[in-house]
């Protein structure tokens, strides 16, 4: 009899430690996040611009290393006898 009662006061309480367990996750964040160094609008756009002036470069890094191997692909096909 005192396990029946034992579990039910177990299935009970497991919604009351769902929600303070969850209600704590919450606290302890936005602790956290009060403590986080956020950048200013200048260093976000600095970074922003550094980001896409690298990506530009990187894309025109790619794209003239695939054109160098399609003119050399080309050119051995072409010079052995496999047309393309």
């Amino acid at each position: 009899m005192a396990e029946v009662v034992k579990q039910q006061e177990s299935a009970v309480s497991k919604p009351k430690q769902w929600w303070l367990s969850t209600k704590e996750f919450f606290r302890d964040t936005n602790s956290e996040m009060k403590k986080v160094t956020w950048p200013t609008r200048n260093e976000v756009i600095g970074t922003t611009g550094v980001v896409i002036v690298a990506t530009i470069v990187f894309a025109l890094f790619l794209w003239g290393c695939d054109v160098a191997f399609y003119k050399a692909i080309d050119f051995l096909f072409t010079k052995f006898g496999a047309s393309t």
